[in-house]
């Protein structure tokens, strides 16, 4: 079922180098090597069919979306199982993660019909007013181009070929390229394959969508800095977001890099909360922790207490749970290696104690936890960055006023998280201007591993969270970031979009 090749307008391509996949367990494959050639052949398709994609009905976009939906339940067991094999995660995360894939394709179709989103204007002409008139005025967003995206790690379909940014970007009326993960190249193929027999039972461009697999850092680059790209979004390592964000800057004509790259995504744990359920935070904390071996973005990695009693005892209840964890696969064997550089990172700093101490080797990851104080933590900036795995950090304040300064100290955050009583609002009232600030959801008495998709959702926040505060990339929301308004001024009814009136009076 795999040919090992990229999907470049329509045509299975080979390249002149390959690779080969490294899965957790299971057959290695051979996958072609991506290449600047193949990206400018993609990109050059994209902007052809965009003339007629960028164009499209919302309807006919509708369609493509739900018919993707449709290919991707039909290879579902084949999906699955190279998921598994590739990833190591286990059979009910990746179907779990296939429904949300093909949940979030039908969501946004349903919610383009609706036609809100175009978010459409109209100011009357005014041909009496006085000193000057006013013209007819229309406005509406409009599809900005071709848009990259960047399968991530972590998600190998959500967060990749046909997932969230790939989803909002053809919902929008954009083409699309996407470079895979070489993390996953298998289960790339297979729903790259599923958007193809989309594409061909709707007859659509071929340039609508391409998948180009593996290849190194020039590849990236060359795909951002693709004239015929106009916006790229991206999922990944602070680093690597970055280099890309500065090239999407330094292009002749800059575009917007919608890139979320990191989070540690406090906790703070006011004194009410902590004196009626500690055991039961702790204990929902380490699970939260080490979902999925802590491969989530939204991975809640520190939690600030107040220091006491209560706290120790929600310290010790989330060492009992962590030590009844064992090993678990991550997703690569790079990752596992920055896994255990992070580790060694925080427990080399001064102030920090290792209240949990596991091993872990190869591709396995084991839990950590340690403790520090507020006064450490401020002083010293290596502790509030993020490892991407299952490791805990503990911030012990004295007061209410170290809680505020660790709140003002945080860099941009995807989450911030109160756990509450009602005796706490007082408390939470002087924090809450201070997180909203800090991240693009915050929430209460709960943990934040687990996104809702949804209209209301925002998944981003201010940098390292990502590149673009203002922008989602989950949500319906998360379609406006492939769009741009456009006003038109006193054109001929025959030159407007047809969108623009099936809620508004159509000019004679």
């Amino acid at each position: 079922m795999l040919s090992g090749h990229h999907l470049i307008a329509g045509g299975w391509t080979p390249g002149a180098d390959s690779f080969t996949s490294e899965p957790a367990h299971g057959p290695s494959h051979d996958f072609a090597v991506g290449s600047a050639d193949l990206v400018d052949r993609a990109c050059r398709q994209a902007e052809e069919a965009f003339s007629s994609f960028g164009y499209s009905s919302r309807e006919a976009r509708a369609g493509f979306l739900n018919r993707i939906a449709d290919e991707i339940d039909a290879r579902g067991d084949a999906i699955t199982e190279i998921g598994c094999q590739e990833t190591g995660l286990p059979e009910a995360r990746l179907i779990g993660e296939r429904g949300r894939t093909t949940g979030q394709l039908r969501l946004f179709a349903e919610h383009i019909l609706d036609g809100a989103y175009l978010d459409r204007r109209h100011d009357a002409a005014l041909p009496e007013r006085t000193p000057l008139p006013r013209p007819e005025l229309y406005m509406m967003q409009r599809p900005v181009g071709p848009v990259a995206v960047f399968g991530a790690s972590n998600f190998p379909l959500a967060f990749s070929t046909a997932g969230g940014d790939t989803a909002a970007a053809l919902a929008a009326g954009c083409p699309v390229v996407v470079k895979g993960h070489s993390a996953h190249p298998g289960t790339g193929e297979l729903v790259a394959q599923a958007i193809d027999a989309a594409r061909r039972g709707l007859d659509l461009h071929p340039g609508v969508f391409s998948l180009i697999q593996g290849g190194d850092r020039a590849v990236g680059a060359a795909l951002v800095q693709h004239p015929a790209i106009q916006a790229v979004g991206f999922t990944g390592s602070l680093a690597g977001g970055r280099a890309l964000f500065d090239l999407c800057a330094s292009r002749p004509d800059p575009i917007p890099f919608f890139g979320e790259l990191g989070s540690v995504n406090p906790m703070f744990l006011l004194p009410g909360a902590l004196a009626t359920r500690a055991p039961e935070i702790g204990a929902g904390w380490a699970a939260s922790l080490t979902m999925g071996a802590g491969q989530f973005c939204t991975n809640p990695g520190i939690a600030v207490i107040a220091k006491g009693a209560n706290g120790d005892t929600f310290m010790h209840a989330a060492q009992t749970a962590l030590e009844q964890v064992g090993a678990q696969t991550m997703l690569t064997h790079g990752i596992a290696f920055a896994y255990r550089a992070g580790r060694d990172r925080v427990r080399s700093q001064t102030g920090v104690q290792e209240i949990l101490t596991s091993t872990c080797d190869l591709r396995e990851a084991t839990p950590y936890l340690f403790r520090t104080t507020a006064k450490a933590w401020l002083a010293n900036e290596v502790l509030s960055e993020e490892v991407f795995g299952p490791l805990g950090i503990v911030v012990e304040a004295d007061s209410q006023d170290e809680m505020l300064a660790i709140a003002r100290a945080l860099k941009g955050q995807l989450t911030c998280t109160l756990h509450l009583e009602p005796g706490d609002h007082v408390a939470a009232k002087g924090l809450m201007p201070i997180l909203e600030r800090k991240a693009g959801r915050v929430l209460a008495n709960g943990f934040p591993t687990g996104v809702e998709v949804s209209d209301t959702m925002v998944h981003g926040g201010p940098y390292p969270a990502s590149t673009n505060f203002g922008a989602t990339s989950v949500g319906t929301l998360s379609i406006r970031r492939f769009l741009r308004p456009v006003c038109y001024q006193n054109l001929p009814a025959a030159l407007l979009p047809e969108d623009l009136f099936p809620n508004m009076d159509s000019p004679e």
